[in-house]
């Protein structure tokens, strides 16, 4: 029978490797279930330069691996691995178990961390010029592109946000549309069609990203839905904004999540629908996404799962019930009485 560890985190990233730095601290020993690609989205990132504390700036995947050496100096364990299943316990006190394939482990609380990855064009050309030119965050990427021509794809509240902030720094934002309506709310629409450096181009989707041999070095080919007519646009550099896929696959069904897969929390704290299992980060959050933010929510989740253990009693295996069968499912009335103190 697998050891019961007291905190599992699932997924990495500002807000899991913070929930482990806080879990390691407070002696808990948590065990990090980081995924092959550790990190989160920072590690698709280039120059971060609005995380507090580094006022040169600091590369995406340098900061991660900071993040990560500093929960390991406080005991931190890593599985760099994909979490391939959850069988979440509903009863206070309950055992969680996670597999990594074929091994299984288990654990009091579980932190799930997993993020959320920015939907994509899937067209030729982005993956290239992600990073260098394809960015999908204005308020990370905006100032790298001042005073040169940039495109937003997108035509919901985000792309509208995401232009508004842009245009401060671009000398002109084309939002490029594959409709003439837009899903954004009209005050949005508003905000952005008030700013002169802004512009429209509908009904067009972007076709590939190249590299361009003029000063601005990148060329978005770009093709009428109606007529089929393409044509080029030079631009410093797209930002893409049509949404965000949040990590929760393997979640759903156990945890609460929304209409749009985001898992929900009880009011201000990291509390999911399950007792002992907490939720931080960008899985959570469809609203700021920001790595301090995340780091944040990370911080609160450790606490949570912390002061979960402090209140709750662990439930002891009933007299007479094998090790291997724990599941509370199969304890009679009269076991889950004398197992679980009553108060």
């Amino acid at each position: 029978m697998p050891d019961v560890e007291n905190v599992i985190i699932v997924g990495s990233g500002p807000a899991g490797y913070t929930a482990a730095l806080y879990t390691s601290r407070a002696n808990l020993q948590p065990l990090v279930i980081e995924g092959f690609f550790w990190g989160g989205l920072l590690q698709q990132t280039t120059d971060v330069e609005n995380y507090p504390g580094f006022p040169d700036g600091i590369m995406g995947p340098d900061m991660m691996q900071k993040f990560r050496d500093q929960a390991e100096r406080f005991g931190t364990r890593f599985i760099t691995d994909q979490a391939t299943k959850l069988e979440l316990a509903s009863e206070p006190g309950g055992i969680h178990k996670v597999w990594v394939g074929d091994d299984e482990y288990q654990a009091r609380t579980v932190i799930l961390a997993m993020g959320a990855e920015h939907k994509k064009l899937c067209v030729p050309g982005e993956e290239e010029l992600s990073g260098s030119g394809v960015s999908y965050c204005a308020t990370c990427d905006a100032a790298f592109f001042k005073d040169v021509p940039t495109i937003i794809v997108g035509g919901g509240d985000s792309a509208m946000e995401e232009a508004i902030f842009l245009a401060k720094f671009a000398s002109k934002v084309v939002i490029v549309h594959r409709r003439d309506e837009f899903r954004a709310s009209k005050i949005m629409l508003e905000r952005a069609r008030s700013i002169d450096n802004v512009e429209w181009l509908t009904p067009y989707v972007v076709e590939e990203f190249l590299e361009g041999d003029g000063p601005l070095k990148r060329i978005a080919r770009l093709r009428n839905v109606e007529t089929n007519e393409t044509r080029d646009l030079e631009i410093g550099g797209a930002f893409i904004a049509i949404g965000h896929e949040p990590q929760s696959e393997i979640a759903r069904g156990q945890v609460d999540t929304d209409e749009n897969g985001y898992v929900t929390t009880q009011g201000e704290s990291t509390r999911t629908n399950l007792p002992g299992v907490l939720a931080a980060g960008d899985l959570v959050d469809h609203t700021y996404r920001q790595a301090v933010t995340a780091a944040g929510s990370g911080c609160q989740a450790a606490l949570d799962a912390e002061w979960y253990m402090r209140d709750t009693p662990e439930v002891p295996t009933p007299e007479g019930m094998p090790e291997g069968d724990l599941a509370e499912a199969q304890w009679s009335p009269a076991q889950r009485s004398a197992a679980i103190p009553q108060h």
